[in-house]
């Protein structure tokens, strides 16, 4: 068996501030990807496989306290999982790309029944009906998910995220190859868990101060580069991201480990490159956004660099 691939994700912009309904705006990055198989002995697909079996009980769990919501083949699925199937992936796990976000996709994909296909007329209702399944379903990872992860491995197609409500499959302007401007992922050279930065985040919004904060600044200037970027609007996107980038830098600290606060403000200080979270932060990747990469890399030579995206 050997089942299609699903890639990882990037949301450029919006982490956090979708939890308060700010725009955002998700991409597939087809770099890392991930496919369900089977006929492995090898120790990590044994490792899946127990995964899968726990996932499966989760969902049959799930199946009981919300009938409505979606229902799987789960004699097929008990069936692949006994005859050894795992998810085979480079995607990175910690990392803020999507990696069970994949697997979500890819589960739904195979065993759902009635489900909603990437070939139909992808209404507003039917993408909120998909986000909301796999929400729940990707909950089992994360305790609570917004079911973006896996929404955009599912469609890979850029999905912008008006509200919490509005949500919709969009076009980004193309690639231009030959261009100095790049949006770069920086590795942290650690692994970010997710639950407890969202925990530190739920902490600090009965802070009265942050949650203006948030309304007043970070969901202004992410908003704002969501509307850049989207309508290819280089100079202004720029111009907001170092708003972004600061706003930040000053109030998401926990979320940054220490040793890169001053390759943070050193990218705000200089403009050869802004930093910014990718996912719920603590680790993994960290998303850089540049007008000269070859300045980036130079500022940057200690780290290893993933382009993303060319302007």
């Amino acid at each position: 068996m050997k089942g299609p691939l699903f890639y990882s994700k990037i949301l450029l912009f919006g982490e956090y501030g979708i939890i308060k309904d700010s725009k955002g705006l998700s991409i597939p990055y087809n770099f890392f990807k991930g496919a369900l198989k089977t006929n492995n002995d090898s120790e990590k697909a044994k490792k899946s496989n127990q995964a899968l079996r726990e996932f499966a009980s989760y969902l049959k769990e799930l199946s009981i306290t919300e009938p409505n919501l979606v229902s799987f083949d789960f004699s097929a699925m008990d069936t692949d999982i006994e005859e050894g199937m795992y998810f085979d992936s480079s995607i990175p796990q910690g990392y803020g790309v999507g990696s069970s976000g994949a697997l979500v996709a890819a589960i739904y994909d195979k065993y759902a029944k009635d489900k909603i296909t990437v070939l139909e007329n992808l209404t507003r209702e039917k993408l909120l009906s998909l986000k909301l399944i796999f929400g729940k379903m990707e909950s089992f990872f994360h305790g609570k998910s917004s079911g973006l992860d896996p929404l955009n491995s599912y469609l890979s197609l850029p999905i912008l995220i008006n509200s919490q409500d509005n949500i919709e499959s969009t076009s980004i302007p193309s690639q231009n190859l030959e261009g100095k401007g790049a949006v770069f992922l920086l590795d942290s050279g650690s692994i970010g868990e997710t639950a407890p930065m969202v925990q530190i985040f739920m902490e600090q919004m009965k802070n009265e101060g942050f949650r203006n904060m948030l309304k007043d600044q970070f969901i202004k200037h992410t908003d704002a580069c969501v509307e850049d970027f989207v309508n290819g609007n280089i100079k202004s996107l720029f111009w907001n991201l170092k708003k972004l980038s600061h706003v930040v830098l000053d109030n998401f600290k926990p979320m940054i480990p220490a040793k890169f606060h001053d390759l943070w403000k050193q990218g705000i200080e200089t403009n050869d490159y802004y930093l910014k979270l990718c996912g719920s932060g603590g680790g993994g990747y960290f998303l850089g956004f540049t007008e000269d990469f070859e300045k980036a890399q130079e500022a940057l030579k200690d780290y290893k660099l993933e382009v993303v995206y060319n302007f």
